[in-house]
């Protein structure tokens, strides 16, 4: 059995956990912590879980929307930190007291219950990573931030039965919206953020049959809305609306689990 929920998502903060079980194993990972000590808690024990039961952390990249509290968490409560040498760098090279371990692309990291293994993505960050995780029998992948679908992503994740994926915004509505031209360039290049029209392009590059579950992630509050980013993601599929879960900015997403 593997699942994984949203522990909440958006430009103010992300975190999400994965659970795994094989045979009398059960591993538990928190990725990322951009959601503040106090709220994580919260929406941890939400989710029937507490600190002490993480076997690690998964830091993807040292945006703060995705860093947060994990020094905080970490050492408070002696949680090994897993992060590329690049974000390691980016965040300051902090003092982790035995608990750093550094994660490479393409190298499984075993948590017990479940493998992990990460994969670099397109992404203005110093050396981004977001995970494919197996029990050995089912496979899912959580993407949150990158600029464009490459080939290699869509090989990470084209059988996965599950998946937490970004849907950032609408191009028209970014087009239009408020932000300046920077901004604008920066979230709509191919390091920034998957448009609803890019995450539909890179469904249509995995496997036929494979996927039964996806979460669209990290939608933007002024760029795209839960029912628009659900349409072009069920229309691409051939799935109902209603099929489509969105993880929110407070309150995530319900668990999504494959096998028993």
């Amino acid at each position: 059995m593997i699942r994984f929920k949203s522990l909440g998502s958006g430009s103010s903060g992300n975190s999400s956990i994965v659970e795994g079980r094989c045979g009398t194993l059960t591993g538990r990972l928190l990725v990322d912590c951009g959601l503040g000590i106090p709220i994580l808690a919260e929406q941890l024990g939400e989710a029937g879980l507490a600190y002490g039961q993480l076997d690690g952390i998964f830091i993807t990249h040292e945006h703060s929307d995705h860093v947060g509290c994990v020094l905080t968490l970490a050492l408070r409560h002696r949680i090994p930190v897993w992060l590329s040498e690049g974000t390691f760098r980016a965040m300051g090279e902090p003092e982790l007291h035995g608990l750093l371990r550094i994660a490479t692309h393409d190298t499984p990291i075993d948590f017990g219950g479940f493998e992990a293994r990460p994969f670099a993505v397109p992404h203005d960050a110093a050396e981004p990573l977001h995970l494919r995780c197996s029990d050995g029998n089912h496979h899912i992948a959580l993407l949150t931030d990158l600029g464009h679908g490459s080939p290699d992503v869509a090989a990470y994740i084209a059988d996965c039965s599950a998946l937490l994926l970004e849907a950032n915004h609408d191009e028209d509505m970014l087009r239009n919206g408020r932000y300046p031209v920077f901004l604008k360039r920066r979230i709509a290049g191919p390091h920034g953020h998957l448009s609803n029209v890019q995450t539909t392009q890179l469904l249509r590059m995995l496997q036929p049959g494979k996927l039964q579950r996806i979460v669209a992630a990290h939608l933007s509050k002024e760029n795209n809305r839960p029912e628009i980013a659900q349409a072009a993601l069920s229309m691409a599929l051939g799935w109902h609306a209603s099929d489509i879960d969105v993880a929110l900015q407070r309150g995530g997403s319900p668990w999504v689990q494959m096998g028993s």
